[in-house]
């Protein structure tokens, strides 16, 4: 039973490495080029998640629950979307790393609407990001943008939070406290 648990875990991966296999057998050279490019994404990866790792660690310890839940738990109101949006909008890496930080939000007893605002944050306006639009595209493409982005980030966050249903909730909040983040 262990072992099909482990299969049914990994199956997506044994397909996709199958696939590879498959790719390289059938095009040597494509496949060639395919196992080079997985293997560059698994070395940026491994180079990304080892420190996030030990700051979500460090935020485990050094963050109290009573903290979390008082400036981004369910009363916190706007001061609480401003500091998911900033913590969001400050964050460096992939959008890949912001699941496992949005599980420790979660498991510290966070809203799961600031939740969604730190993850719509943290793949649409960060820092640099603006930075570049600025100087590349100018100004106003940038600060219209960001407005646009700021409404959408909120409605979308208020339309997840209401259509979920509370054992949608309940069921959400399980699976991020079963996570090792």
């Amino acid at each position: 039973m262990k072992g099909y648990k482990l299969l049914k875990r990994y199956a997506f991966l044994l397909v996709m490495v199958a696939a590879g296999a498959a790719v390289w057998i059938a095009a040597p050279d494509v496949g060639q080029k395919a196992a080079a490019a997985a293997w560059d994404n698994t070395l940026q990866l491994l180079s990304v998640v080892p420190p996030i790792f030990v700051l979500i660690g460090l935020l485990d310890v050094w963050v109290e629950r009573r903290t979390m839940v008082r400036f981004m738990g369910e009363g916190s109101g706007i001061k609480g979307a401003l500091i998911a949006f900033f913590l969001g909008s400050a964050a460096a890496g992939p959008l890949y790393i912001a699941f496992p930080v949005a599980a420790m939000l979660m498991k510290k007893g966070a809203r799961l609407f600031n939740v969604f605002v730190f993850i719509g944050a943290w793949s649409t306006t960060k820092l640099p990001l603006l930075l570049f639009e600025a100087s590349a595209l100018g100004w106003r493409f940038m600060l219209t943008r960001f407005a646009v982005n700021i409404a959408g980030i909120v409605l979308i966050a208020l339309v997840t939070e209401k259509l979920l249903s509370d054992s949608d909730v309940a069921q959400i909040y399980a699976r991020a406290g079963e996570t090792d983040a």
